[in-house]
């Protein structure tokens, strides 16, 4: 199972033979980890992930390595109901994932596919509970019970949720402030942080100096009130989390998002800091910085969607392309990496 993972996930543009080779010390190397422990499953879901003392990399308290190997269920949440969420997490967890990445409020107003609001009269500040979480009682099971049955089934997958509190277009509406994402942050922590299987994402899809009074605030809270779990931030395409916050206390290990265009779609960015698709070029930047923090691709290119993201008669990246990216930046150092498909990511459904 592992080997089959390793082959659906991480490629290189190199000779076959080393390809081999590498696929065969990648895959000998977690099927060792898997019999030891190194790999998360559903009895090691209680440990704590924390930062290595060296701070390049992932690991559990006692020392035994974490891999990041995510994907992108942005819309777990909102679109999916009970039965179809515990039929993905299992999926993830046949293929070897042990994270993955979803908004919490990626839009206001906001209602899941049950039809409940998150929030009263969508204010931030307001998360619209129930008394009790029966799910056959419709005046009980509410929004926020939903997040949680999701967590908890991720849990059971031997899978950890990174939570992501706002999306960056909530971020810029004007009825946002730092009084009502604080109290939101703070009020998110306390109703999940006892959960073992959590990371916090701050931000989301937006660079860190458009509000950052608001990601500051955000990071502030969930550190605050819950001080058990990792918390990074998710940036714009093509920049990274340590360009703005790598010496915030808040913030534990930096994320990149190398983004979704090839390396003749400059289209306005700075020719001095564009890489194109070379991803590696980010880890490369983030361990330069003090005090040094472990880096990830958070959101490289996606399986299935058109180069350059938006223009549909562009050619689409495929499976070859997605293992190229992981394969770069992990080899370059990267505490991990973050998968994404066209479909999956938001949660499409035909």
């Amino acid at each position: 199972m592992v080997t089959k993972t390793m082959k659906i996930y991480f490629m290189c543009s190199i000779p076959k033979t080393l390809l081999f080779v590498l696929e065969f010390c990648l895959s000998t190397v977690l099927l060792a980890q898997l019999h030891t422990g190194d790999i998360d499953t559903v009895h090691a879901i209680n440990r704590k992930v924390i930062v290595s003392e060296n701070g390049r990399f992932l690991q559990y308290e006692d020392g035994e390595p974490f891999f990041w190997l995510g994907d992108t269920g942005w819309l777990l949440f909102e679109k999916l109901t009970r039965e179809e969420a515990t039929r993905y997490l299992e999926n993830r967890r046949a293929k070897g994932f042990n994270v993955i990445q979803c908004m919490v409020v990626p839009a206001i107003p906001l209602v899941n596919i049950y039809g409940d609001s998150a929030f009263v009269k969508n204010n931030l500040s307001c998360p619209c509970i129930t008394n009790g979480k029966n799910f056959t009682d419709a005046r009980q099971y509410d929004f926020w019970d939903h997040v949680e049955y999701i967590i908890d089934e991720a849990a059971k997958n031997g899978i950890r949720i990174a939570l992501v509190p706002l999306w960056g277009k909530v971020a810029k509406q004007p009825e946002t402030t730092v009084e009502n994402v604080t109290l939101y942050a703070r009020w998110l922590a306390k109703r999940f942080g006892s959960k073992p299987n959590i990371f916090w994402i701050n931000g989301g899809d937006l660079r860190g100096d458009v509000r950052p009074e608001i990601w500051k605030a955000i990071g502030t809270a969930l550190k605050a009130n819950d001080p058990n779990h990792l918390i990074t931030y998710h940036p714009f395409g093509r920049t990274q989390s340590s360009t703005w916050f790598h010496n915030e206390s808040w913030l534990d290990f930096n994320m990149f998002q190398s983004g979704h265009r090839r390396y003749d779609q400059l289209k306005g960015d700075g020719a001095e800091s564009w890489k194109g698709e070379d991803n590696w070029r980010y880890v490369l930047e983030d361990y330069t910085k003090n005090p040094p923090k472990p880096t990830l691709d958070g959101e490289p290119s996606y399986e299935n969607i058109p180069q350059g993201l938006h223009d549909t008669t562009q050619p689409y990246w495929n499976a070859h392309d997605c293992r190229r990216y992981a394969y770069w930046s992990v080899f370059a150092g990267a505490c991990g990496h973050t998968y994404g498909d066209n479909a999956v990511m938001q949660m499409y459904k035909p």
